[in-house]
């Protein structure tokens, strides 16, 4: 005879709902792992136009003659599938997102769930808009700060795998952090934070936010902190917003 739980449920109701949503957390990530691997091939056939691009800020600012190295035979190759496989991450995020949807939307409203289609696009579009926002805005004077340091005896030959592994985690870290709204619009949905808390808490956020800048900034200058800070303020201030107009339209709970 199973035994009852206080909610009603039989331990053995609740270990097979666990079962079954650990079964499809497995289908999710099999099927985005797939997406991955499909955007990896096409941005691979691709590759030398994306290193091209990608390698563009910091040619423009390395003294004339020099360039791109690497100092062994697979470190170029190696450089390029860490490159396929980021902007096929890029291009599977759409997809992704749906998934991470589909696998959230059983625990939300009816209501809340026709906010597939906004969540995808906006979700891509911050995630896709911090990584061109940290390449266009951040970039350049980034890596111009970083190569004023060469000099007469001070001679810059920057290897493929150690720039493309800062650019990685830029790209990706700015991607995120541009999350920001789609993640706060989330914990308003399961009832974790609300437009008033926002509020009041502006003063840690703004810390957290530099805190943030500064990590993400491959600088320890203040400027290239603010050209980070400055777009997440916004984006905090978006997402209070946001908040305040999910708890107008969200229905009480029962």
């Amino acid at each position: 005879m199973n035994s009852e739980r206080e909610d009603g449920h039989s331990e053995q109701e609740v270990e097979l709902s666990l079962t079954e949503h650990l079964a499809e957390l497995r289908t999710r990530l099999v099927r985005s792992a797939g997406a991955v691997a499909v955007g990896f091939c096409i941005c691979y056939a691709f590759i030398k136009p994306i290193f091209d691009f990608l390698s563009l800020p910091l040619l423009q600012v390395l003294p004339p003659g020099t360039s791109l190295i690497f100092t062994s035979y697979p470190e170029a190759f190696f450089t390029y599938l860490k490159l396929a496989l980021t902007a096929g991450l890029f291009l599977a995020s759409p997809f992704i997102l749906h998934e991470i949807w589909a696998f959230i939307a059983p625990g939300l409203y009816p209501h809340e769930r026709k906010w597939a289609l906004p969540f995808i696009f906006f979700s891509s579009l911050f995630f896709i808009g911090g990584a061109v926002f940290g390449y266009f805005a951040v970039f350049p004077a980034a890596f111009k700060f970083l190569a004023s340091y060469a000099g007469a005896d001070l001679k810059l030959l920057p290897s493929v795998s150690e720039y493309f592994s800062l650019t990685i985690k830029l790209l990706l870290g700015f991607g995120a952090a541009f999350e920001l709204p789609i993640f706060m619009v989330f914990m308003a949905l399961v009832g974790i934070i609300d437009a008033r808390m926002l509020r009041e808490n502006r003063k840690y956020a703004l810390l957290i936010i530099f805190i943030i800048a500064a990590v993400l900034t491959p600088t320890p200058d203040v400027v290239n902190q603010c050209l980070l800070a400055g777009p997440l303020l916004v984006l905090y201030e978006i997402s209070i917003i946001l908040v305040a107009l999910i708890g107008k339209r969200r229905e009480p709970r029962q």
